[in-house]
């Protein structure tokens, strides 16, 4: 029987140990697939429920009637941390407890987070765009919590602006707390990833208020979110593991932004310049990140304000912010 050298399996298992944590740093809390939404049953009036949608676009597994337990939003979820995620995964699984879509309102998947982290000049080609220089830190900003809306929420007109645009963007959700949070281990913060529009008045990002952006940015309705809150292990984009197995990737993902059917905006979040775990990384040396917090991570090019001329939204246009494997929010505005 051959033996092995001490020093080797010394070595070995070091390999398999620096491997188990590179794969746990590389994934978010529970390491499955999920796409968890919060919606309305029909005819139950304000109660918000939890749910695990079977499949993009198809019926919703109700979390708290597979296990009474549960809390019923998933920010709650969130902060049960693996527990709540392991239950949501035993509940999908579990194939019981279904609502059909039709019966079902959704809503953003995530309400009232303690922060809404917001970041501007993140896609080179929106930086080419505007002949603006590449940032050498990310710019940050703000949304107030009360500006986030639904997946399919009207977008309201303020009568304070006649310059409303659009900005479709890739958000992502932290699932962990965590402040100096180091980017090698920032992906697994994070609960998971969703589609956002971050609507700006640009007369008050622009010429109003000492151009601060927060009040440009934060009108109600002005930050539609959803359709789902789709876990990292979920999204897999266009780069492909050793043996042909995709790999999570939120980075490899198509981005487009459709007004009245024309698509706007097209891109790739591969355009982003500082990407999930700078952005934690960076973020968190100056907060405490809690679950629940929701991060939206800039817009490609082709947003109204720097056409030529200018184009805004007005009463009875369609938004739509589609990004691959993630999803789509439709939004009306009124």
């Amino acid at each position: 029987m051959m033996r092995i050298p001490l020093r080797s399996c010394c070595i070995f298992r070091s390999f398999i140990s620096q491997k188990q944590t590179l794969d746990t740093q590389q994934r978010g809390l529970s390491g499955a697939a999920m796409r968890l939404v919060q919606f309305r049953r029909t005819g139950d009036g304000d109660d918000i429920r939890v749910g695990v949608e079977q499949g993009e676009g198809l019926n919703v597994v109700d979390l708290k009637a597979f296990d009474s337990s549960m809390p019923s939003t998933v920010r709650e979820l969130l902060q049960l941390g693996d527990k709540g995620l392991d239950c949501a995964q035993r509940a999908l699984a579990s194939g019981q407890f279904v609502v059909e879509r039709a019966n079902i309102q959704l809503l953003s998947p995530i309400l009232a987070p303690e922060k809404v982290v917001c970041v501007g000049m993140n896609y080179r080609d929106h930086c080419l765009e505007q002949n603006a220089p590449i940032p050498e830190e990310p710019i940050i900003f703000s949304k107030f919590p009360s500006a986030i809306t639904g997946p399919y929420g009207d977008i309201i007109l303020p009568p304070e602006s006649q310059e409303v645009d659009w900005e479709v963007e890739l958000a992502f959700v932290i699932g962990r707390r965590g402040k100096h949070i180091k980017e090698e281990d920032a992906l697994s913060h994070v609960a998971g990833f969703a589609v956002a529009n971050d609507v700006s008045a640009r007369d008050w990002q622009f010429k109003r208020n000492g151009k601060q952006w927060l009040l440009s940015k934060t009108f109600d309705s002005f930050c539609p979110l959803g359709p789902a809150l789709v876990t990292i292990d979920a999204v897999k984009g266009e780069r492909e593991r050793g043996g042909g197995r995709r790999q999570s990737d939120p980075h490899n993902l198509g981005i487009r932004c459709l007004v009245n059917g024309d698509t706007v905006q097209s891109s790739n979040t591969s355009q982003m310049i500082f990407k999930t775990a700078a952005l934690i990384a960076w973020v968190s040396k100056f907060v405490t990140l809690t679950p629940g917090d929701v991060f939206l991570t800039g817009t490609p090019p082709g947003v109204g304000v720097f056409r030529n001329p200018p184009v805004f939204l007005k009463r009875g246009d369609v938004v739509e912010c589609q990004i691959d494997q993630i999803g789509s929010i439709i939004n009306k505005v009124v």
